[in-house]
């Protein structure tokens, strides 16, 4: 563990403070500083480090052993963005004895790494002498990804409106200017055109609201009896309405299934979004098994399992663990490359879980499992 206690030089024996706990420790709860995420630094009321967490050990690649009992300047000699030492500005120790702490800010270590430090200054009474500096670090490179995956979206979304947009603006100003010179036909064609670009639209705006909801946590599940295997079948006449062979697909449904309790709008997006990847991106016959199975939430026993499969060339095995995050699309461009990372999202938002591998005909297969939960009113 990087806890320990050190005394002020020149501090006489008898008057030596007494060993600091750890914050668990102090509450009675036997929490070691190793088992935090973050890093946690506390100087005592010398201004001495006493506690050096795991944490804090790898953010500054600093020993716990060499930053025991040393200056907490010197154990973290931060400067905030415009190269101005971070303790000589905030002076825990001398300053204002109605301050707190400082607010999380960034600051960098030595080499100009970036990291999230926050302090609280600890008194034993109001406006009496710091006791203790609490400093909690933070590294930045989570924060970083989060940002990268932000501009990644924004660019692919901005990218995706274009193209929809720009047609949709021709078509409407062209049909404005030379209405009459247009036939019937022509009209027809350019109005379906804006109309089909319109939809584009409407989608990627659902798509954006989904991930919203999904990276928040707010992505709410309105449970209702679902047949999967009547909402499968309604899919399979929409393709074979638009051109497909109706013997490309082959739906197998094993009785008895279980009751099951779902949001049936958000389960046909499910089953839309892996029936389009393979017809789109696969071959052969498209296969869809519903079949009961074990729950895959801990308490509940019956569950139900959907799988698709197809006899294309199937997913590569280096690209399996990327299947369901951002910006995918495989080995054929088109689309957000959004609709799997929907997919996951959705899927464990019901309590169910979703995998990818190689089908048996060798093209890819993808399984979701729901558990059978219950109605909306009673869970």
């Amino acid at each position: 563990m990087g806890v320990g206690t050190s005394s002020a030089p020149g501090a006489r024996g008898a008057s030596r403070p007494p060993a600091p706990r750890t914050p668990g420790d102090s509450a009675g709860l036997g929490l070691d500083p190793d088992q935090l995420p973050d890093g946690l630094v506390i100087a005592d009321e010398h201004g001495r480090v006493v506690c050096f967490n795991a944490a804090a050990a790898r953010i500054t690649a600093t020993p716990a052993a060499s930053a025991l009992g040393r200056r907490l300047e010197k154990v973290l000699p931060l400067e905030d963005l415009e190269g101005r030492r971070w303790w000589q500005l905030t002076d825990p120790y001398g300053g204002l004895a109605i301050r707190v702490g400082q607010p999380e800010r960034n600051l960098l270590l030595p080499g100009g790494r970036e990291v999230l430090a926050a302090a609280r200054y600890v008194r034993t009474e109001p406006l009496g002498p710091v006791h203790r500096v609490v400093v909690t670090l933070r590294d930045t490179e989570a924060r970083r990804r989060t940002e990268r995956s932000h501009a990644e979206l924004i660019a692919t979304v901005a990218h995706e409106l274009r193209s929809p947009l720009t047609s949709v603006k021709g078509f409407t100003a062209t049909l404005l200017a030379k209405w009459e010179r247009f036939t019937d036909d022509q009209k027809r064609l350019m109005l379906e055109t804006v109309d089909a670009d319109a939809d584009r639209v409407t989608r990627l705006i659902a798509e954006l609201l989904d991930i919203s909801r999904i990276d928040s946590g707010r992505l709410e599940v309105r449970r209702q009896p679902v047949d999967l295997g009547v909402a499968v079948g309604r899919h399979i006449q929409a393709y074979v309405a638009a051109g497909q062979e109706a013997d490309r697909f082959l739906l197998r449904l094993a009785q008895p299934l279980p009751d099951l309790w779902a949001d049936p709008d958000k389960i046909d997006q499910v089953l839309s979004n892996l029936l389009e990847n393979a017809v789109r991106h696969g071959e052969g016959t498209v296969t869809i098994d519903i079949t009961p199975t074990a729950s895959p939430r801990e308490g509940e026993d019956a569950g139900t399992s959907v799988t698709v499969s197809d006899e294309g060339a199937g997913i590569p095995e280096e690209s399996m663990n990327r299947v369901f995050t951002r910006f995918w699309r495989g080995s054929k461009r088109g689309g957000t490359g959004l609709g799997l990372y929907i997919v996951k999202g959705i899927v464990e938002a019901h309590g169910g879980t979703i995998t990818v591998g190689r089908a048996p005909g060798g093209g890819a297969e993808f399984r979701f499992t729901l558990p059978v939960a219950a109605p909306a009113y009673l869970a």
